[in-house]
């Protein structure tokens, strides 16, 4: 009996398009945000965007010009640093983020306040660099820096976008004025935040580590009544000298109430240390 076959999601072709798709994405959303809230407000909150800015109010020069001259060095060190893959991808962030910037310059801006500007053209290009950034790829520009800094690091993107960026805003804070840079660092703060929701996403679970006297009428609770699985590590008490098993578990954020219910009913006197997991990737969780 022959099998019907399906759309294999994990097909290296499929995942390809997706990333392309991403990348496409992602730098059309960096752009409009670019356009419809930062320039018009004079908000440079960072980045090759933010360097465009403060041109473009002092010399009257085109911001996608700007863009596309400014992303060659850091596209060439992109193709050294990363590689020809990545390079080729972020050839088409690169390029098509300054052509959308281009054929939207014309648009209205969506709101003539600083914060608001601030606030949603944060979160704009935070949205957009995350999508390019799970495609593996960049728009360019300090970004892409980010990226070369992130490989050797192991910083957040997020983290590593707010460094670089950062003395961008000062910079714009002294060609305009103290308050259009507290603006920028706003949505710089703003563009951090969500690239890191982006690249782990809004959920968020806690880690659990129980050390109780009772541990086994724990481990057998847990796995029955919350459905998770448990690690047990051998651990010896620093005063007692004596083994101690400790029972590690990971819960989503809303079974966590439930887990501290459970261990306190079983053993009052137990020792509990809770630790936030931001990304959490295997059975039960997301998957990698």
């Amino acid at each position: 009996m022959k099998q019907r076959r399906g759309t294999n999601l994990s097909h290296p072709l499929f995942q390809k398009i997706i990333e392309y798709a991403s990348i496409l994405a992602g730098s059309g959303i960096v752009a409009l945000a670019f356009n419809l809230f930062l320039l018009p407000n004079k908000v440079a909150s960072g980045g090759v965007s933010g360097i465009s800015t403060i041109l473009h109010s002092v010399l009257s020069w085109e911001p996608a010009y700007v863009q596309w001259a400014f992303n060659i060095p850091l596209f060439v060190a992109g193709v050294l640093v990363l590689g020809k893959q990545f390079g080729f991808k972020t050839l088409i962030g690169t390029v098509f983020l300054p052509l959308v910037v281009f054929l939207t310059k014309d648009w209205e801006p969506a709101t003539n306040n600083a914060l608001l500007g601030a606030l949603f053209g944060g979160i704009g290009v935070g949205l957009g660099l995350g999508l390019v950034f799970r495609g593996k790829a960049s728009t360019g520009g300090t970004d892409l820096a980010a990226q070369i800094i992130h490989k050797f690091t192991g910083l957040s993107l997020g983290t590593c976008v707010a460094i670089i960026d950062g003395m961008i805003v000062i910079a714009a804070a002294f060609v305009f004025d103290i308050e259009r840079g507290l603006y920028a660092l706003i949505g710089l703060y703003v563009t951090s935040k969500t690239i890191d929701v982006v690249q782990i996403g809004l959920g968020r679970s806690k880690m659990a580590m129980v050390i109780s006297q009772r541990e086994e009428e724990v481990r057998q609770a847990i796995l029955s009544q919350i459905d998770r699985g448990v690690t047990k590590l051998s651990a010896f008490g620093g005063y007692t000298d004596l083994e101690k098993p400790i029972i590690m578990c990971v819960v989503d954020q809303t079974e966590f109430t439930k887990l501290k219910q459970l261990v306190k009913s079983i053993d009052p006197s137990a020792f509990v240390i809770v630790m936030d997991a931001s990304e959490v990737l295997g059975e039960g969780f997301k998957r990698a």
